[in-house]
Parts: C-alpha cells; structure tokens; sequence
C-alpha cells in the first residue's frame, strides 16, 4: 500500500494518476474476486468484457466494485477547516471524507460526515469535481461547504485533531496528486467560486 501511495505521489500529471490508480484497483479486484458472490464458484474472465469476471456455475457477471465518498473542505470567512485523521502522517492535516451509506445523496452524506466526525453544522453545500481514488476502490466526489453553526468536536476516533486555518498559517497537507490538496489549492487562491 506504501509503494502506491508513493508512485501515485510521483505521477506527473492527473492522466497518470489516474492509469495508476485504475491499474492499482484492478489488479486488487482481480487478487480478491476469485469466487461468485451469488453461489461461490469460481469466476473466469469474461469472454467480451476485459474488467468483468463471470462464474463458471451460475453465470452471473461480476464488475469491480466503487465505493462513491464525499471529501469536503468547509469555509468560515477566510479560513478553511482541516483534521488530523488517525491514520495521517504525524502533523498531517487535511479535509474531511467519508462513504455515502445507501439511500444518501452526496450532499447529505456531506452533511452527516462532517457532523459525526467534528460536531458543527454545514451550509451551501456545492460540487467541485470526482477523482479515482484506489484506497481501497472509491470515488472521491469532491465539495466545497460553508460553516453554519455548532462548536469543533473531533470524535477521537478517526479525527484527532481539527482546526480553522488561515491561508497564512496552513498546516503540513496532503499531496499535490489528491483531491483534497487541489481543494485546499483553489481556497488558498480565492478560486472556491470558479
């Protein structure tokens, strides 16, 4: 898992990233799908669909999964809030994500995400762009969101530590590659309107 994040930290532009990140999630599906869900025979390649596997058995076609999540970076004036996750680097600071549970909009999983992990209330929730993201097999769908309300409360559990940071005093971020760099990018460059 290392060595991925590693040459993904390496691509050279988001084409790249990209073609790793599909790569890296494929040949993963592939390790993992060796057997039907539906009756647990083997699975095969599919004759027609190179990504899809088939079962030997009942025939049903199988797809490698995608998880979709929000990641969001909230606003309040001119700062930006940002968490220190229990699974970041030391001093690692970045926005918020989390899974979109079934019968939730992206926005509402905004939302709730951002009110389980740190406590405050969310406002003028609106889409930035998606990006591939193979920890394990989601899709990043990308947010900006406004403070509404409510006192900062990371949940100790899988956020430590969360803060409003000023475009003069941000904290060690993630890397230019991520979805939640380029989020923190248009903020530092008053680009959060564009």
């Amino acid at each position: 898992m290392q060595d991925l994040r590693e040459a993904l930290s390496q691509a050279v532009d988001e084409d790249e990233f990209a073609a790793l990140s599909r790569e890296a999630q494929l040949s993963r599906w592939q390790q993992q799908a060796q057997f039907c869900h539906c009756c647990a025979s083997p699975l095969q390649p599919h004759a027609e669909e190179a990504i899809a596997r088939e079962c030997t058995h009942c025939g049903h076609v199988h797809y490698p999964p995608v998880s979709p999540c929000i990641i969001v970076l909230i606003t309040k004036g001119d700062q930006c809030l940002l968490a220190h996750a229990a699974n970041f680097a030391p001093g690692r600071y970045s926005t918020l994500a989390g899974f979109i549970e079934p019968g939730e909009t992206a926005e509402q999983a905004v939302a709730r995400e951002v009110r389980e992990e740190v406590g405050i209330e969310v406002t003028n929730i609106r889409y930035f762009k998606s990006q591939s993201w193979p920890f394990p097999h989601s899709l990043m769908l990308g947010f900006f969101a406004e403070y509404a309300g409510g006192e900062l409360q990371p949940d100790g559990v899988e956020i430590l530590a969360a803060d409003w940071f000023s475009a003069d005093k941000m904290p060690y971020m993630p890397p230019s590659f991520s979805i939640s760099r380029q989020l923190i990018e248009h903020f530092l460059t008053g680009r959060i309107n564009d």
